[in-house]
């Protein structure tokens, strides 16, 4: 019952986004910590494999197919899409990073992650008022 309850808020769902989020920015940590590296080739996950599989995932949990989310491995797995960003200017040494382009990066998955985690806290700050009979 209380997991029913549970798994029909939002909480499922960013926990989805803001482990997507962490997973992320170890990546793109990682691309500026090889940013004078020669040879070095970015990588980062796709965002739009991770919005596809979620919203699948949703509107199978919305159509009864499946329970909940479940784990990431189990219901969604855009973790292990890893690929290669060839977006930003090759320079001599052959590699590929852009300070600029990674910062921006990170700041946007930054925003995402606390938005997430923001809208967290206010579901479970919902949950509790409820289950406290509290208004």
């Amino acid at each position: 019952m209380i997991a029913d309850l549970f798994n029909s808020t939002a909480i499922p769902v960013l926990e989805q986004v803001v482990n997507f989020a962490q997973t992320r920015h170890q990546i793109l940590a990682g691309n500026l910590a090889n940013l004078d590296t020669p040879g070095y080739r970015t990588r980062d996950l796709s965002t739009e494999k991770f919005e596809a599989s979620l919203r699948q995932a949703i509107q199978a949990r919305d159509q009864g197919k499946v329970r909940s989310l479940g784990s990431p491995a189990a219901q969604l797995n855009p973790f292990t899409s890893v690929r290669n960003n060839l977006e930003s200017i090759v320079r001599h040494d052959d590699a590929n990073v852009g300070l600029e382009q990674q910062i921006m990066e990170i700041a946007k998955n930054q925003m995402q992650h606390d938005l997430a985690m923001t809208m967290m806290n206010n579901q479970l700050q919902l949950l509790g008022a409820a289950i406290s009979e509290r208004a």
